[in-house]
């Protein structure tokens, strides 16, 4: 009979154990297909950048310490490979340079009238407002992710089992967000 009270609590402990795995298996899946969902319109962005670019040249060439800034931050993302935190940060960097170019367009209403140009810029809207909606799904699958690795009894077997804190999606670095922030230099002639 001792045996038998034994093993049922070793049972239930097991289905407690296999449950608990499952479930961060789960978790950490849904946070790595909303990366997925978020990559898609990432590249989207990415390949939208060189004719934006180009377009912007043609009005603007002057400023090339902001074309430059946004030139550079699209070449990180593309060193960051599929590190998923390089290229978080890599994409918050690459934000704040194109917020620094959306500044500067505001400074031209020649481009600003362009046809390819306004184009530009609705595709790029678009996609913006998919990634933030993306964004957002993703942010929360990774708050999910991580409060069950924190919890009780997840936290026992997570740190063993391989299971460590993930990042949010968001401008992390300071460059980014100080680059978001700034006014732009704007020189004629």
């Amino acid at each position: 009979m001792d045996y038998a009270v034994i093993l049922g609590v070793l049972a239930v402990i097991a289905l407690g154990l296999v449950t608990i795995y499952n479930r961060l298996v789960a978790l950490r899946q849904t946070r790595s297909q909303a990366f997925a969902d978020i990559d898609v319109q990432l590249k989207q962005r990415f390949d939208l950048i060189p004719n934006l670019l180009e377009t912007v040249k043609g009005y603007a060439s002057h400023e090339k310490e902001v074309l430059e800034h946004v030139t550079e931050a699209r070449a990180s993302v593309g060193r960051a490979g599929n590190n998923t935190d390089a290229r978080i940060k890599a994409e918050g960097a690459l934000s704040g340079a194109l917020m620094g170019l959306f500044a500067v367009a505001e400074n031209y209403p020649d481009l600003k009238a362009d046809q390819n140009f306004r184009q530009f810029m609705a595709e790029l809207s678009d996609i913006e407002n998919k990634l933030a909606a993306a964004r957002r799904f993703f942010n929360n699958a990774t708050s999910e992710y991580n409060t069950a690795i924190q919890s009780f009894p997840a936290v026992l077997l997570a740190g063993p089992l391989g299971f460590t804190h993930a990042e949010f999606f968001e401008v992390g670095d300071d460059a980014a967000r100080a680059q978001m922030d700034k006014a732009p230099d704007v020189k004629f002639g």
